[in-house]
């Protein structure tokens, strides 16, 4: 079998000769590949005609007039002709390309922000669609106190609160430890080191203790309410919860909230009081400073105001975390990167809106004087 090109007057012939089938159908593409310039393809010299070599022949035809040239079939017997139409007419279309706008990096930058600015505008709606739901379960529940899952609400009170609170305490120790030696080392200097009372006593009291402890709950609760929803929710039981005419805002959402509200403040004096401890404790042994004397000091200087000050951020910091971690929850979709990648977020979004409200709540209260 061979395959021939010949110039037929102005035109340009190729003729195809023998079999054209799935056994030679490398070599008779090789020989259609080197015919760009042909109009006529010419089978009369071809003895046998498959499938797979009608594909050849029409991609080439596809491929030729693509570069704007049509290319004619001559002395095609009635079944090739019939075959070769059969397979044009299964060949998939020829995807046109789009022409692609030239490349800026300001256009980009501005695709990329206008993007970013619709989800967190589509992503603030949700969010104050759930607050307002689980604020219409809560005072449903207020109104009948035996919805309350009583079980579930112990439960979470322990596992959110009561097992933080050594981690909690620590942290609130070494804060006050940290606090005292480096005002120390600067109160020193002014010979002001019976001040290093006031700066413990008002950070902690005032900022770093809910501030801290805000945070430590977020990191551990949030997570935790984000992982236990979403593992439900990839389980389909939340689906199971509604196909029984259970509500999973009142089963799943209120418990774990009154838990935060309830714990959190308290979670917030164990730290300023584990705070200032370690504080008198640095004191004494970096300036001689007596806990009696520290005591004495803290109750002449320091208001109560600044105590009430830091723990009425409590409830809010609460609200925001349990709010975040039962979302971020119930937006798990049905694999585990879903699961990993909420878990995640509610953690960075929790700490991010407890930090901006931290410094909102502070220049309020600045303003205010109080």
């Amino acid at each position: 079998m061979t395959s021939t090109q010949v110039e037929v007057g102005t035109a340009s012939r190729a003729e195809l000769v023998g079999a054209v089938t799935l056994t030679n159908l490398d070599q008779q593409r090789s020989f259609l590949g080197q015919q760009s310039g042909v109009d006529v393809l010419d089978l009369a010299k071809v003895t046998t005609l498959d499938t797979a070599g009608a594909w050849a022949i029409a991609s080439f035809q596809a491929a030729q007039k693509a570069r704007g040239r049509d290319i004619a079939i001559a002395n095609a017997t009635e079944a090739q002709s019939l075959l070769l139409q059969t397979v044009v007419d299964a060949m998939p279309p020829v995807r046109k390309r789009r022409r692609r706008l030239p490349h800026h990096e300001a256009h980009d930058l501005l695709l990329d922000l206008g993007k970013a600015v619709t989800v967190f505008a589509v992503g603030i709606g949700q969010t104050l669609g759930f607050l307002g739901l689980v604020l219409s379960r809560l005072a449903a529940t207020a109104i009948n106190p035996s919805r309350l899952r009583v079980t579930a609400l112990a439960h979470h009170m322990q596992q959110a609160g009561l097992n933080a609170v050594p981690i909690v305490g620590l942290m609130g120790f070494l804060i006050g430890v940290v606090l005292a030696f480096q005002g120390a080392s600067q109160l020193e200097q002014f010979g002001a080191e019976i001040y290093v009372v006031d700066l413990i006593s008002i950070s902690m009291l005032r900022e770093l203790g809910i501030l801290l402890t805000a945070i430590i709950v977020a990191g551990r609760s949030a997570s935790a309410f984000t992982a236990a929803i979403g593992s439900m929710k990839m389980r389909e039981e939340i689906d199971a919860m509604r196909v029984l005419n259970l509500d999973p805002i009142e089963l799943l959402v209120l418990p774990r909230v009154l838990a935060l509200l309830i714990l959190l403040p308290v979670l917030g004096f164990i730290a300023n009081m584990a705070g200032l401890l370690g504080g008198a404790l640095m004191a004494w042994i970096d300036l001689g400073i007596s806990p009696a004397m520290f005591r004495t000091q803290l109750a002449a200087n320091t208001s109560v105001t600044h105590a009430l000050v830091g723990l009425s951020k409590a409830p809010v910091f609460a609200l925001i975390i349990a709010l975040v971690g039962c979302y971020q929850g119930l937006q798990v979709e049905g694999n585990t990167d879903s699961l990993g990648s909420r878990t995640s977020r509610s953690v960075v979004v929790a700490i991010f809106l407890v930090i901006v409200v931290d410094a909102v709540a502070s220049i309020f209260f600045s303003v205010w004087g109080v």
